[in-house]
């Protein structure tokens, strides 16, 4: 079975609407910190949403839609190096999308366009 991986803001969600929601075996990879795992687990949590989710490792001010990117770039070619066998990754931001492309170059992205979401650095929190 293949695993799909999906990115967080613009993708699962967006602000005030819920946007794609992953399969029971999916992964998510976000560009956001470690940092902002406590409110990021609760919001998915609030959503039904139990999947593994990798974070950013950098803190929160360190970190950039580039960094971001190759964070996920680094974790699929982990993940598909150690036999997931992978599907499709979900992303918004072109900047991230092409820094995957630069560590994973065979992977299946889907583009999700939207103007709902801030792309830059903005810290969300989970009421």
């Amino acid at each position: 079975m293949k695993i799909n991986t999906f990115d967080i803001d613009g993708v699962i969600n967006f602000d005030q609407y819920d946007g794609l929601y992953p399969g029971y075996n999916d992964i998510i990879i976000t560009g956001r910190s470690v940092e902002e795992s406590f409110d990021t687990l609760k919001m998915l949590r609030a959503k039904g949403i139990r999947n593994q989710v990798y974070f950013n490792p950098l803190p929160f001010s360190k970190k950039t839609r580039k960094s971001s990117g190759i964070h996920k770039g680094k974790t699929l070619k982990m993940l598909i190096d150690s036999g997931f066998e992978h599907g499709i990754h979900f992303e918004d931001d072109e900047i991230q999308i092409e820094e995957i492309l630069k560590i994973v170059k065979f992977v299946n992205i889907v583009h999700i366009k939207s103007n709902l979401v801030e792309k830059e650095n903005v810290k969300r929190t989970f009421k």
